[in-house]
């Protein structure tokens, strides 16, 4: 299932309330809108990769309800970057103390914010470039961990900042580094998926 990308910047360029009243008036659709002020329809995942989201989160949820160290973020949360882009990760994350230094305000709407962590999980007809483009906006643009997966091809990519990009194939579990401290993402379970 592939993105549509609009470009209306020859017609005109969307303020930021522009793109929130576009979101609202369209609840049953997702948008994103990159750096270069295109509109990005983005396509519903299925019931598999659905259901993985879902249990991905949950695990975050946990650990964040254990630890109380941030706020935990899912698909439907639309982040403002630095850039402009505005992008709603699979999973995002971020730090208590940031997230409670932003205004009320500013955190009802689309939040002027990088998260600390994301979280992009491939669906089958996911564009891997576009994907790995967008892991590689989200660190240049503030986030300091992210992890892409391909629980298909059993391959994660991690994201840090300054560092390269380090590739696993089938690890059993993640770490959350120092970013999501204590935090274990076991993924074996997911491997070991029949479906697979």
């Amino acid at each position: 299932m592939t993105s549509v990308i609009l470009n209306l910047e020859p017609l005109l360029h969307l303020t930021d309330e522009q793109f929130l009243a576009i979101c609202r008036a369209n609840p049953e659709m997702k948008f994103e809108q990159n750096a270069k002020g295109e509109l990005i329809a983005v396509a519903p995942t299925g019931g598999e990769t659905g259901n993985d989201n879902f249990e991905l989160s949950v695990d975050f949820g946990l650990w964040n309800r254990q630890t109380q160290l941030g706020y935990g973020f899912d698909s439907s949360t639309c982040f403002k970057f630095p850039n402009t882009a505005k992008r709603s990760p699979d999973v995002a994350w971020i730090a208590k103390e940031r997230w409670e230094a932003l205004p009320l305000e500013e955190r009802k709407k689309f939040p002027a914010i990088a998260p600390d962590f994301v979280l992009e999980l491939l669906s089958p007809g996911d564009d891997l470039l576009e994907n790995q483009a967008k892991m590689r906006e989200y660190i240049e643009n503030g986030v300091r961990l992210g992890w892409l997966i391909d629980l298909s091809k059993r391959h994660v990519e991690i994201y840090r900042q300054g560092q390269a990009v380090e590739i696993l194939r089938a690890p059993n579990f993640l770490l959350g580094e120092d970013v999501l401290p204590g935090f274990i993402l076991y993924l074996r379970t997911f491997w070991c998926a029949d479906r697979r």
